[in-house]
């Protein structure tokens, strides 16, 4: 008597636990499931941002409206002069949008004037193996600061904020390690800049240096794998009450 009543309990107490272990798996492989279907329209519509001709950028009144989540990678068009101001390099060891860009190197930074007042702060592009050499930086981006103005084609960026991992910028040799273009203008007097900064496609220089060029997102989909997973876990766990419940229904019997 006094074992049924104990296993009673005990087995009533064990199917709670697995039916709640089983919601929850469930509950997270749908939640993949969703996260899919979420990724799968963010990347067509990063495609179709991407594949559209470049439009007039945004007048200067319309900037506080913009938001990554509508305007990040627009394709943009517009005239500026580069600034004759210190430029700020951003370490890169490769790029998640750039196909063509791989090993150490540098995206370089510069400050572009439009003409009606307003500063723009541009991605000229990449610099491979240049992290040490500020000779060699100030030298490329001096090509570029011809005080004539230039026409520029791009897409819209917005501001990437370091992590608590990321190192601290290296203000002598203008170093950055995260593309925080706010924090780089604050840090070299280029004034009040716009709340985007833009990743350059074109023009591409005579040298080939910086280097920009059209962007391609990747973005990573393993919604699906872990949604089985989560649905696996959730029938291992039927499996093993199943044969737990019948043990128990043996030595009962």
């Amino acid at each position: 008597m006094n074992d049924t009543t104990t296993r009673q309990p005990s087995a009533a107490g064990f199917g709670v636990f697995t039916l709640i272990l089983i919601a929850v798996f469930v509950g997270l492989g749908l939640w993949q499931l969703q996260r899919r279907v979420e990724k799968h329209a963010l990347i067509a519509t990063l495609d179709a941002r991407l594949a559209a001709a470049p439009e007039a950028l945004p007048q200067p009144s319309a900037w506080p409206k913009l938001t990554s989540a509508k305007d990040e990678f627009r394709r943009v068009t517009f005239t500026a002069t580069y600034a004759r101001e210190p430029d700020a390099m951003v370490y890169g060891s490769g790029s998640g949008v750039r196909a063509d860009i791989s090993g150490p190197g540098t995206w370089a930074f510069l400050p572009a004037r439009l003409a009606s007042g307003e500063t723009v702060v541009i991605n000229t592009g990449f610099v491979q193996n240049t992290m040490q050499d500020r000779g060699f930086e100030d030298r490329v981006a001096g090509r570029l600061v011809t005080g004539a103005p230039v026409t520029l084609s791009g897409y819209i960026r917005f501001p990437e904020r370091p992590g608590t991992l990321t190192p601290r910028e290296d203000l002598p040799k203008r170093l950055w390690f995260a593309r925080d273009h706010g924090a780089m203008a604050a840090a070299l007097g280029w004034g009040e800049v716009a709340p985007f900064y833009i990743d350059l496609e074109s023009p591409v220089p005579d040298s080939g240096t910086p280097k920009p060029g059209p962007l391609q997102v990747h973005l990573k989909d393993d919604h699906m794998q872990y949604a089985i997973t989560w649905f696996s876990l959730a029938a291992a766990v039927v499996i093993a009450f199943g044969v737990w419940w019948r043990g128990q229904s043996r030595k009962a019997a």
